[in-house]
């Protein structure tokens, strides 16, 4: 990157930040203008709805019959609640001016922030010289992602481009890592899987172990790994160009008791509630069925899990990704990883026992005391069964304590197509020291 191009973004930094800090300034001034005509009250009732809605959801999750029935109505009722005060007082059209400001401030410090400090992706460790697969084996789950296999063709295209394909069988379950293991016994010099990511983990091992290039088609229904690697999962069939035309990069391989993952390994609530069979079929109507034992009834589990050297005592839920999610991004949810070679795991613990804990958890976000977001290179869960059920990959186990999770750094192989979206920059958090650096003061 040139100088001028280095100085112009860090001049357009500046000029974002400094607007970022006038549109905080903007919302303080509207408040202490319209201190008498209800300023504060639009502060107090936005923060008494969200803390109601949040109690709400809590009677909702954690009990049943009446008191669910009333938490879902305080749920839905306090916003509307506020909406109403808003109109009722007079106070909506200077709610809407603090709504407007306060975007604009969260808009304009994350973009100064991100400009300052340009992210580039840093792409895992590239192996040299890579060669077209002569012998590619390919695994393939037909009903994986509602039949992706099949709409999108995939057996003809990887055919077409020379790879000899293993279609499960649904009405006979396969040892998938037998049958990856077979075909390194006959030859096979690339391994791949069109399916899911607890499929993807079952080949990605063997091919780690043999260290053998992988390849990811994503042909499952949400495949967080091929998203986090950069691949189409709107059309799976591109991932085959990686066989014609493609760059082999090297990327973590997660173990929990020796098995790998490749997304995340959840213990608590959330494994508990995988396990049951109905799941499969009803999974809202299982969850909350289940949820009220499992946060404050007698089914009521804690784990303790031990990450480097910090200690998670007596978690509800603790949820361990094959590197960390991005900030916004710390749950897993619809997020991603903006890096898969970093070496580290991301932690996040979850102990939220009242409604007053499920308000603080609202208002407080990361910063209360029912979540925990860090990032360890080995984690211990522990607790006083001898065996506690665990979801690896979306995949409902069961494993004798203590469990070990860790990671195999750069130790898979993974053949990409070169034409592939970049990773996105994860959002930045908004530092206020460092953004009023930024406008006004000096910045190396």
């Amino acid at each position: 990157m040139s100088q001028a191009v280095r100085g112009g973004g860090l001049a357009a930094a500046r000029w974002l930040a400094r607007l970022a800090v006038l549109a905080a300034a903007g919302v303080l001034a509207v408040l202490v203008v319209a201190l008498g005509s209800g300023g504060l009250l639009v502060v107090v009732y936005g923060l008494l709805g969200l803390v109601v809605c949040a109690v709400g959801g809590w009677w909702f999750l954690a009990y049943r019959g009446v008191v669910r029935i009333a938490g879902a109505a305080v749920a839905v009722a306090a916003p509307v609640a506020v909406l109403i005060l808003f109109t009722v007082d007079g106070l909506w059209l200077m709610a809407l001016l603090l709504a407007l400001c306060w975007a604009a401030t969260l808009a304009c410090a994350k973009a100064a922030l991100r400009r300052s400090r340009p992210w580039r992706p840093r792409r895992p460790r590239r192996v040299p010289a890579v060669s077209r697969p002569r012998h590619p084996v390919i695994i393939m789950n037909p009903k994986s992602g509602g039949g992706k296999v099949g709409r999108f063709g995939l057996v003809e295209r990887a055919e077409a481009l020379g790879a000899r394909v293993v279609l499960l069988d649904p009405s006979a379950p396969a040892d998938v890592t037998a049958l990856a293991r077979t075909a390194v016994a006959q030859g096979a010099d690339l391994l791949g899987v069109a399916g899911g990511d607890g499929t993807q983990a079952l080949v990605a091992a063997v091919a780690a172990d043999h260290d053998l290039p992988f390849l990811v088609v994503s042909a499952g229904t949400r495949n967080h790994f091929a998203l986090d690697l950069g691949l189409d999962r709107a059309d799976p069939a591109r991932c085959l160009d990686a066989l014609t035309d493609g760059e082999e990069l090297r990327v973590d391989l997660g173990t929990v008791a020796g098995r790998a993952f490749v997304n995340t390994v959840s213990f608590g609530v959330y494994a508990d509630v995988v396990q049951r069979p109905e799941y499969r079929d009803a999974k809202a109507g299982t969850a909350l069925g289940l949820l009220p034992d499992l946060l404050i009834g007698e089914g009521v589990r804690r784990l303790d899990g031990h990450a480097d050297g910090t200690v998670l005592a007596a978690q509800q839920a603790l949820l361990i990704s094959n590197n960390p999610y991005g900030p916004a991004d710390a749950l897993g949810a619809g997020g991603h990883r903006p890096r898969l070679d970093s070496g580290t795991l991301g932690v996040v613990g979850i102990r939220v026992e009242s409604a007053a804990q499920a308000a603080a958890l609202a208002v407080r976000g990361a910063q209360s005391s029912g979540l925990s977001v860090l990032t360890a290179r080995r984690v211990e869960v522990t607790s006083e069964l001898p065996e506690i059920p665990v979801a690896v990959d979306g995949e409902a186990l069961r494993m004798p304590t203590p469990v070990v999770v860790t990671l195999r750094p750069r130790a898979l192989r993974v053949l990409l197509p070169r034409d592939r979206s970049p990773v996105t920059a994860p959002a930045p958090r908004v530092d206020w020291r460092r953004l009023l650096r930024l406008a006004w003061g000096r910045t190396p």
